[in-house]
């Protein structure tokens, strides 16, 4: 029978040994080391000057002094010397200076939880084969480093999904990203279920298409015999919805158009509404440019930005309020 344990190399008390205790209490000292075993540090190179009874190191990488060749070696204090333990792989130890948890993989002191390459994780909140990482929190933040910040979100074919998805009770409401193509769209759903394409950027051109059209709202007091302008976003065709207060009894007309914008000159008339104007009204493409007593509706399409002009030829100051509606 050898003389020491084949694990924690205890040593044994022979037959008929004399002074039996010393061998007791070294064994009992390497127990009271390895035991649960927590150090005060992992990265010290030189024996502290002033430690105290019980005080446990791993003694660092490139140790020198007392320690010098004892590296990732259990340095115990006993109040009056060092002792030495040699670790076995898989032993593991808390460090208190950092909180850490290391193992021993027979080599080296290691990190005993290595956060690569995990096939999961929940924080606050429990991750599934989907969702592999979920946190559950009233924040997220993601910062610098000292310079930018990016966030990828990378998928395998154009065909594919890679989006941001806002979401009500579970049910989505918004999505942007690029969903089935290399386009960059944004749509919104009121269910979760239908969806409306609100805007499409081509990735090809950088185009912008609006498939669901588009509203822009206005309002305007203009005076009588005066002429007011709107840049406006447009597509072809138009919509145009404008409301104003009418002379006669102080009711609203309604005057709905619809025009083509081909650009078939600097300025087309749309629409010239005869002053006569009580209740409810929808007026065709006609009139002429300068109408007595008239809205006249305009549209220059010469400049980049398409701009509408209303004419105001009722005798009187009016407010108006321009909805204008491209498909």
């Amino acid at each position: 029978m050898t003389d020491i344990t084949p694990r924690l190399s205890l040593p044994y008390i022979q037959p008929a040994q004399a002074q039996k205790h010393v061998t007791h209490n070294e064994a009992l000292k390497v127990l009271d080391a390895v035991t649960q075993l927590a150090v005060q540090s992992s990265t010290l190179t030189a024996a502290p000057a002033t430690p105290a009874a019980g005080d446990c190191h791993l003694v660092g990488a490139g140790a020198g002094g007392i320690w010098a060749g004892l590296d990732g070696q259990i340095a115990v204090f006993d109040g009056l010397s060092w002792s030495y333990v040699i670790p076995r792989q898989g032993w593991r130890a808390d460090v208190a200076a950092d909180g850490r948890a290391l193992r021993f993989n027979g080599s080296a002191w290691v990190d005993a939880v290595v956060l690569q390459n995990l096939d999961s994780l929940g924080i606050a909140t429990t991750a599934d084969s989907t969702n592999r990482l979920a946190v559950a929190s009233d924040a997220v933040l993601l910062t610098h480093q000292g310079a930018g910040h990016q966030l990828k979100i990378n998928k395998f074919s154009p065909g594919d999904t890679a989006s941001l998805l806002f979401q009500t009770n579970w049910s989505g409401r918004a999505e942007f990203g690029t969903t089935g193509s290399d386009d960059f769209a944004i749509k919104v759903s009121a269910d979760g279920n239908t969806y409306h394409e609100a805007i499409r950027v081509e990735g090809g051109s950088g185009a912008v298409r609006v498939p669901s059209g588009q509203q822009y709202f206005k309002e305007a007091q203009i005076a009588n015999d005066g002429v007011h302008s709107f840049d406006v976003p447009w597509s072809d065709p138009a919509r145009i919805l404008l409301w104003l207060s009418a002379d006669v009894g102080g009711h609203f007309a309604l005057l709905s158009i619809t025009g083509t914008l081909s650009g078939a000159g600097n300025f087309t008339t749309l629409f010239a509404q005869p002053s006569a104007m009580v209740g409810y009204y929808t007026g065709p493409l006609s009139g002429t440019t300068g109408a007595t007593g008239g809205i006249n509706l305009s549209i220059d399409t010469a400049s980049g930005t398409p701009r509408l002009y209303i004419e105001n030829r009722l005798g009187a100051g009016h407010l108006f309020t321009l909805s204008t509606i491209g498909r």
